[in-house]
């Protein structure tokens, strides 16, 4: 005899909405302040964690000057104008090789990514200088241009020019095949191609690279200013350190670090404002 027994009845999953389905604004502003808590709370323990040290005599102040000194010294250079034309002096070569490396790296980049015959004429031979280490070209930029700015913006914008030029043409070959021929179908132009195809599907890729040579070139000429410069503040780091002025020289590589953090974040602005259909990083506006 067969015993027909009763299916067990299905269990149903019931998920209630959370704080962040509920409260979506309230939830983002909450993780945004703990991030930016975060943030803040690490550098600060940082610096209070060296001050206590040179006060303690943990470390030889002479050598390592506390926080607090440093910043004196800093206030004080800068009200009596002696930071500024070091500051202005790094400020214009990384402006100028920057804006000239990105655009030569953005063209070729594009150029090579949409046609395979020019990348695989230029692409090896590039791929070797990239492999260059970039301050081994400064004498041949001293002998090209001599003395001068001429041989800082031209280290600066090579070092750049590689960054976008690797990310542009990565991005141009990586996108569908489908974009491209939806553009063709309709009919579009080589401009409206570009406008319409090219450029937006690789722009936000394009603006990562950009902001990581933006980092790379403030690198690049404190090392240079090092090296081949009468002023600057590689040149500020140098010579200090020569002099045993060990608090000027921390206050060099400090306007270094905050110089560098504002290009970059002025770069991640940018690429905000020029690709807002493009997903945030950091996760910020999708935790």
């Amino acid at each position: 005899m067969t015993t027909l027994t009763k299916p067990p009845a299905e269990s149903v999953l019931v998920r209630r909405p959370g704080p962040r389905e509920l409260h979506p604004t309230r939830t983002h502003r909450r993780r945004r302040a703990l991030e930016l808590s975060l943030a803040l709370a690490v550098p600060v323990f940082l610096l209070l964690l060296w001050q206590l040290a040179a006060a303690q005599a943990w470390i030889d102040d002479r050598v390592y000057p506390a926080p607090s000194t440093i910043l004196a010294d800093g206030w004080d250079r800068a009200a009596a104008g002696e930071l500024w034309p070091d500051v202005w002096a790094t400020l214009k070569r990384v402006l100028g090789g920057y804006a000239a490396g990105t655009a030569a790296g953005y063209a070729l980049g594009l150029l090579m990514g949409s046609l395979s015959l020019v990348r695989a004429a230029l692409e090896p031979l590039l791929d070797a200088l990239y492999v260059v280490p970039k301050l081994a070209l400064l004498p041949v930029f001293l002998n090209m241009f001599g003395l001068g700015e001429g041989p800082q913006v031209a280290l600066v914008a090579t070092t750049v020019f590689f960054f976008v030029w690797i990310s542009t043409m990565s991005a141009v070959m990586a996108i569908p095949s489908g974009h491209r021929d939806a553009g063709r179908v309709f009919g579009a132009s080589r401009w409206q191609m570009f406008r319409h195809v090219l450029l937006p599907a690789s722009l936000p890729a394009v603006l990562v690279g950009a902001r990581i040579a933006a980092g790379v070139a403030v690198l690049v000429i404190v090392a240079s200013e090092q090296i081949a410069a009468t002023n600057g503040l590689g040149h500020l780091i140098f010579d200090s350190r020569a002099l045993f002025q060990n608090d000027v020289m921390f206050v060099g590589i400090v306007c270094v670090a905050i110089l560098g953090v504002l290009f970059s974040e002025l770069i991640r602005f940018a690429g905000r404002l020029l690709t807002p259909w493009a997903p945030r990083d950091r996760g910020r506006g999708q935790s």
